[in-house]
């Protein structure tokens, strides 16, 4: 299984890497993580006919402005999109015109499911609903006998420990820097991330989601790698194209 972050910032694009957007390979499908501006990249790494499941976390611009590139898509086995109540609605607000190309007229068809507790989803996950300004989930994939637990937009809360238990890999975001918080715009810092990997028994942690403008450059990134490895070792900042075999 390979794990490919193709946007790791949140809020804006910068000089280090597009907004959140990850993308997993198992012998059976494709999962993609969030809809940044990574999303454009997603052909580079899609060359079989294997179904493609996108889960949105919530509906921050930051995490589906990716989603007005998908004409350059023509996958033929279509793209199944997940997400929090009321993505059917939103979405087919903003994908339209005048804004952009309308899933209607896509090359790749794009099947849209709100989540709510009786869908039934065609691969192993769990959700739970995070700490944030919107209603954002979390999600807990096992995949190949792998847990993959990813923590997008959060204040710390209960739900995050359900999902990164015992995780193999927690893809964890990382908005502030060491010691900063800011309560009404809740957001994780890198010893907070690590706490929640070592409390959880996770095996690996990485980082994503930094905010660019506070981490303005890869090497700030590397001091939040440190200050999180104090407390869990195995601990890496993700930059765009980075991929971890699992």
């Amino acid at each position: 299984m390979k794990i490919i972050f193709l946007g790791t910032n949140g809020w804006y694009d910068s000089d280090t890497g597009n907004t959140t957007c990850i993308l997993i390979e198992t012998n059976k499908e494709y999962i993609i993580l969030d809809a940044g501006n990574g999303l454009y990249k997603i052909d580079k790494y899609i060359k079989s006919k294997k179904p493609i499941y996108l889960f949105l976390s919530h509906f921050h611009l930051d995490h589906i402005f990716g989603l007005h590139i998908l004409n350059k898509f023509n996958f033929i086995q279509g793209i199944k999109l997940y997400g929090p109540p009321g993505l059917k609605k939103i979405l087919n607000t903003i994908i339209t015109q005048p804004y952009t190309m309308p899933f209607k007229q896509l090359k790749t068809k794009v099947t849209l499911f709100d989540i709510n507790k009786k869908i039934k989803f065609p691969l192993n996950v769990e959700y739970k609903e995070l700490s944030h300004t919107a209603l954002c989930y979390g999600y807990r994939f096992n995949l190949e006998n792998k847990i993959i637990s990813y923590c997008p937009d959060t204040a710390m809360c209960d739900n995050l420990f359900l999902l990164a238990k015992d995780a193999d890999l927690l893809i964890s975001e990382c908005s502030y820097k060491v010691n900063k918080e800011v309560k009404n715009w809740p957001h994780l810092n890198p010893k907070k991330a690590a706490f929640l990997a070592e409390k959880s028994n996770a095996k690996k942690l990485l980082l994503v989601h930094f905010d660019p403008n506070i981490y303005k450059t890869i090497s700030e990134r590397k001091e939040a790698q440190i200050a999180a490895g104090r407390i869990f070792e195995e601990t890496i900042a993700a930059t765009d194209n980075l991929i971890i075999n699992l």
